[in-house]
């Protein structure tokens, strides 16, 4: 019998690693990439660019929507002060899931997830109610799995390493941005 497809909202390679293989057991996970709060446009291309890199190698759809960071910009307008885990954050994230799920919706998938609860650095209570939330809207299923916990984020760093994936420092908003260096797993 042939698993259920899995819409998994990615935010870069890195996260999306250990996800994927949490996932394939039991879903046919595609790749969703809506990240339209990425800036600047380079780092938008480069973190899609490594994502749709590892979903060719691992034979997996990958999907894009259109990069759009004014329409994020009006979404968390009059957020820009809040600190990071703040309202904003909480309004990214249910723009990009709300984006993902109608996506889903749209093409007959009955399950969504996001790689975002990998993060040590993000509210993932926040992010599953959200998600299920979103779900109930929708009439879908959201697998609401905070994927850092039994040494998730470890793993995904593991993969990444091997991987020889980029590795961002910041969650990729301008709010966020820092001026440290890079890391190259």
């Amino acid at each position: 019998m042939a698993k259920e497809q899995i819409l998994l909202h990615a935010c870069c390679a890195t996260c999306a690693g250990y996800v994927l293989e949490k996932l394939a057991p039991d879903y046919t996970p595609l790749l969703y990439y809506f990240n339209p709060n990425i800036f600047p446009p380079e780092e938008y291309y480069l973190r899609r660019d490594e994502l749709k890199r590892y979903a060719d190698k691992k034979k997996i759809e990958f999907i894009e929507e259109s990069y759009d960071p004014d329409s994020w910009l009006q979404v968390v307008k009059g957020l820009e002060h809040e600190p990071e885990k703040g309202r904003r954050c909480d309004q990214c994230f249910y723009y990009r899931l709300q984006q993902t799920a109608s996506f889903a919706r749209k093409n007959d998938i009955h399950h969504f997830t996001t790689t975002l609860t990998i993060s040590p650095h993000k509210k993932s209570k926040t992010i599953l109610d959200i998600g299920r939330e979103i779900a109930d809207q929708h009439g879908l299923r959201f697998l609401a799995e905070d994927f850092k916990k039994k040494d998730g984020f470890q793993k995904t760093m593991a993969i990444a390493k091997q991987e020889g994936f980029y590795r961002q420092n910041y969650c990729g908003c301008v709010f966020s941005q820092r001026k440290s260096p890079v890391i190259k797993s």
